[in-house]
C-alpha cells in the first residue's frame, strides 16, 4: 500500500510539470535563444502567451464541472498525449503564426481535461487533514521534476551546439533547440503512460454524476467570500510565476552572461521551488496556510524590490544568484499553499472541481495580461530598465496578494463556513 501511494504520488508529481514543459519551461529556461531562434520578440512572444491564456480561461471554467464528472485518470491521458502532439510542431521552428495557434491548442490541451482533475487528484490523495503537506509535497516534487529536467536540457543545449555559445549562429540553436524540444514531447507521452498503469480508476469520484456536470457548484462557490479572497491571491502568486520567465533574459540583457549561463542563471529558481513548495505547505498545515501565505509574499516583495532598485550590477554573480534564490523562495512557497487554503474555507470535496475551476478563471488571468505587459515593459525599456521596471510592477501585487492573504485569515477565523 505504502510503495503504491508512493507511485501515485510520483506519478502526480510528473504530470503536473511534464504537461507543461512545452508551452512554458521550454521559454523559461531558454528565453534568450528562443526569441533568437524563432525571431519574434518579448511582445509577439507575450503575445502567444495570451492567446494560450484567453483559450484557457474558458477552460479552466468549463474544466472544474468536468472533474467533478470524470475520472481524472482519463481526462489526464488525453491530455498529456494531444499536448505532445503539439509539441512536434514546436520542435520544427514554425512560424510565428503557428506558434500563435499552437499556444492557443495548448490552452485547450493542457488545461480543459487536465487542471481541475489533477488538482482535485492532489486533494483526494492528501486527505482533509493534510492539504498542505499534499500541494506541498505535489509541487515540491514537480519542482525538483522541472529543475532536473531543466539542468539536463542546458547541458544538451550545450552537447546540441557544434560550437561554444559564444559563437553559435542561429541556425546552430534551432538545431539544438527543436532537439530538446522533441525530448520534451517524448517525456510528456512517457509521463502518459505512467498515468495509464499508476493513477487508478476509482480516483475520480462519479456519483451523483448528473448534478455535478450541472453548474451547480459553481453558483454554491460563487457565494463564499472566501473564494474570491483565495482566487485574488491565486492572482498575485501567478503573475511572480509568469515574472520567473524573466531570470534568463535578466542575466543576458543586464550582466552580459550568453545563451547557456543565462539558462544555467535561470534554473537557480528551478533548484528553490521543491524546497519551497514542500517547507511551506508542511509550515500551512502547522501553523495556518493564510499566515504561510502572507509570510511568502513578504519575501517575494523584499526579493522583487532589491532587484527593481538596480542595486544589482555585473560582477556581483553571488549576489545576482542569492536575490533570484529568495525571490523565488516567496513564489514558490505561494505554490505549495494557495490550493491547500481550501482545508481553512472547508471547501467540499464534493464541489472542488467548481471551486477550482472558478478559482482559476480569476487567478490565472496573468496568463493573459502578463506576456503582453512583460513584453512592453522589456522591449520598451531596453537593458536594466525594462527588467527593473517589471519587478516594480510584481512588488505591487505582491503588496495586494499580502492584503488578501491578510482578509482571508481574518474571515476564515471569523467565519469558518462563510
Amino acid at each position: 500500500m505504502k510503495l503504491k501511494k508512493a507511485l501515485i504520488l510520483f506519478t502526480l508529481m510528473l504530470i503536473g510539470e511534464g504537461v507543461f514543459l512545452l508551452p512554458f519551461v521550454v521559454t523559461r529556461v531558454f528565453r534568450p535563444t528562443f526569441l533568437k531562434v524563432f525571431d519574434i520578440t518579448n511582445l509577439e512572444l507575450g503575445t502567444a502567451f495570451s492567446v494560450y491564456g484567453i483559450v484557457a480561461m474558458a477552460s479552466y471554467f468549463l474544466g472544474g464541472p468536468i472533474a467533478d464528472r470524470y475520472s481524472p485518470k482519463k481526462l489526464i491521458i488525453v491530455s498529456l498525449v494531444v499536448t505532445a502532439i503539439g509539441g512536434i510542431s514546436m520542435g520544427l521552428i514554425p512560424s510565428l503564426a503557428t506558434l500563435t495557434l499552437l499556444y492557443g491548442f495548448w490552452g485547450l490541451s493542457t488545461i480543459l481535461l487536465f487542471w481541475a482533475a489533477f488538482i482535485k487528484a492532489t486533494r483526494q490523495y492528501g486527505g482533509e487533514n493534510s492539504q498542505g503537506r499534499s500541494y506541498g509535497l505535489v509541487d515540491g516534487g514537480r519542482g525538483l521534476i522541472a529543475a532536473v529536467i531543466a539542468s539536463a536540457s542546458v547541458l544538451l543545449l550545450d552537447l546540441f551546439l557544434p560550437v561554444n555559445a559564444d559563437v553559435a549562429t542561429t541556425q546552430d540553436l534551432a538545431g539544438a533547440l527543436g532537439k530538446i524540444i522533441f525530448l520534451f514531447s517524448g517525456v510528456v507521452v512517457l509521463s502518459a503512460l505512467l498515468v495509464w498503469f499508476i493513477l487508478p480508476n476509482e480516483q475520480g469520484d462519479t456519483t451523483t454524476s448528473d448534478q455535478r456536470l450541472s453548474l451547480k457548484g459553481v453558483s454554491q462557490v460563487i457565494r463564499k467570500k472566501s473564494i474570491w479572497l483565495q482566487a485574488l491571491i491565486l492572482l498575485c502568486s501567478y503573475v511572480g510565476y509568469k515574472c520567473t520567465d524573466d531570470f534568463g533574459l535578466y542575466a543576458s540583457d543586464v550582466f552580459g552572461y550568453n545563451d547557456v549561463d543565462s539558462a544555467y542563471i535561470a534554473t537557480i529558481s528551478f533548484w528553490v521551488r521543491p524546497f519551497a513548495a514542500l517547507l511551506a505547505g508542511i509550515l500551512g498545515d502547522r501553523f495556518g496556510h493564510s499566515r504561510m501565505s502572507s509570510i511568502s509574499f513578504i519575501i517575494l516583495i523584499l526579493g522583487s524590490i532589491v532587484i527593481s532598485t538596480g542595486v544589482l550590477q555585473p560582477g556581483m554573480t553571488l549576489f545576482i544568484a542569492l536575490t533570484i534564490a529568495g525571490t523565488s523562495v516567496g513564489i514558490y512557497a505561494l505554490r505549495g499553499l494557495y490550493y491547500a487554503l481550501f482545508q481553512e474555507s472547508k471547501i467540499p470535496l464534493a464541489i472542488t472541481g467548481s471551486a477550482i475551476g472558478f478559482i482559476s478563471v480569476i487567478g490565472y488571468t496573468p496568463d493573459v495580461f502578463m506576456g503582453p505587459l512583460m513584453g512592453y515593459i522589456l522591449d520598451n525599456n531596453p537593458g536594466a530598465a525594462g527588467h527593473q521596471l517589471l519587478f516594480g510592477v510584481l512588488a505591487v501585487f505582491g503588496l495586494v496578494g499580502l492584503g488578501a492573504s491578510i482578509l482571508f485569515g481574518k474571515s476564515n477565523r471569523a467565519r469558518p463556513s462563510d
